[in-house]
């Protein structure tokens, strides 16, 4: 099947059918464009402002998300599609190219801090990364009701796998999130602070949609249970939200009754790096931690003579991330202990 570049203004995420597109976002640097993948099903049950849209890679070093949509986009059918299902394996073009978390090559910019008032409307907020997010509120918005932005944790942190949303005020979205992403079948799913400005799952849960972050590996590689709670959730989530035919089955933790809620709103639960050293673990994430319990040791070998300073956890619960790399900078958030929540479904 043809992949058409179009502009976004010409893309058609309403009639019936399969299409398949680069969307041609202009480039800062050279006489050309950004082309963003993006595949749509729609079939005849779609309805207006309901769809089902998965993005991967906002960050350009994290790869289970493009992974898992890209196996989805081969192997969803259209005939069994029933309302709209958008998939963007790759959203942020500029620094998947580079391999980075930013988009160092074009204008520096998180993509996920990019969702900020004017971003690509401006001149000072005109350049590929906020023009992406301009793209996201214009074409993508007005046509999805659940959001799946897929992330791992690049070389900075490794985590415990799963899904994460942040603390919703209205029950009835609360719960419709939770519901969705416990059918990923990750050990936790994790609810985190909403305190940073910019993020696209932010954006998306103020607009009152379903709406899923998650961390599924780290390191720049691919960790296959990532892949595969990806494709799960995914999948399940067209199902449930009746975007697509099919049944489908709990899996993993979800399916064992082992999976826990975390979380890590409250600020005690991090574990700030006092200044540079390195890190070295003495647990694994999703590994039970007390408080008080010392879960690594952060040396410092410019003073080869004092002992390691003892990363301690403040509270009770599981280990929900840690330094990925033993090389840590101070201030850096270098052990994170989930508390253990009750679930609200």
């Amino acid at each position: 099947m043809d992949r058409l570049i179009v502009r976004a203004a010409e893309l058609d995420l309403v009639s019936p059918g399969r299409r398949d597109y680069w969307v041609a976002l202009p480039h800062d640097g050279i006489w050309g464009d950004h082309l963003v993948p993006l595949t749509v099903f729609v079939g005849p049950e779609a309805q207006p402002g309901r769809g089902l849209v998965a993005f991967g890679s906002t960050h350009g070093n994290e790869y289970e998300g493009p992974m898992a949509i890209k196996h989805l986009m081969g192997e969803i059918d259209l005939a069994d599609v029933r309302g709209r299902i958008i998939l963007v394996p790759v959203l942020n073009v500029a620094a998947f190219r580079a391999g980075t978390r930013d988009s160092v090559n074009d204008d520096g910019v998180n993509l996920n801090r990019a969702f900020v008032d004017q971003a690509g409307r401006t001149p000072g907020l005109g350049r590929i990364t906020h023009r992406i997010a301009d793209f996201v509120r214009t074409a993508i918005w007005p046509h999805a009701h659940v959001v799946f932005d897929m992330h791992a944790g690049g070389e900075v942190a490794q985590f415990a796998l799963g899904p994460s949303f942040h603390p919703i005020p209205d029950p009835e979205q609360n719960r419709r999130i939770e519901e969705t992403a416990r059918w990923f079948g990750s050990p936790i799913v994790l609810v985190y602070q909403n305190e940073t400005p910019g993020l696209l799952t932010s954006e998306a849960e103020r607009l009152g949609k379903i709406t899923i972050g998650a961390e599924l590996g780290w390191g720049r590689s691919a960790q296959p249970d990532g892949v595969r709670f990806a494709r799960h959730g995914i999948r399940a989530a067209a199902i449930h939200w009746e975007q697509l035919r099919g049944e489908i089955a709990p899996i993993a933790h979800h399916a064992d009754g082992t999976q826990r809620k975390l979380s890590t709103v409250d600020r005690r639960c991090i574990v700030v790096a006092p200044f540079d050293g390195h890190y070295e673990a003495l647990k694994k994430p999703a590994d039970p931690v007390r408080a008080g319990e010392i879960v690594a040791w952060l040396h410092d070998f410019q003073r080869l003579d004092s002992p390691p300073w003892p990363v301690r956890s403040e509270v009770d619960g599981l280990l929900a991330a840690q330094a990925w790399g033993a090389r840590v900078s101070q201030g850096q958030h270098i052990a994170i202990t989930g508390q253990i929540e009750d679930w609200v479904s």
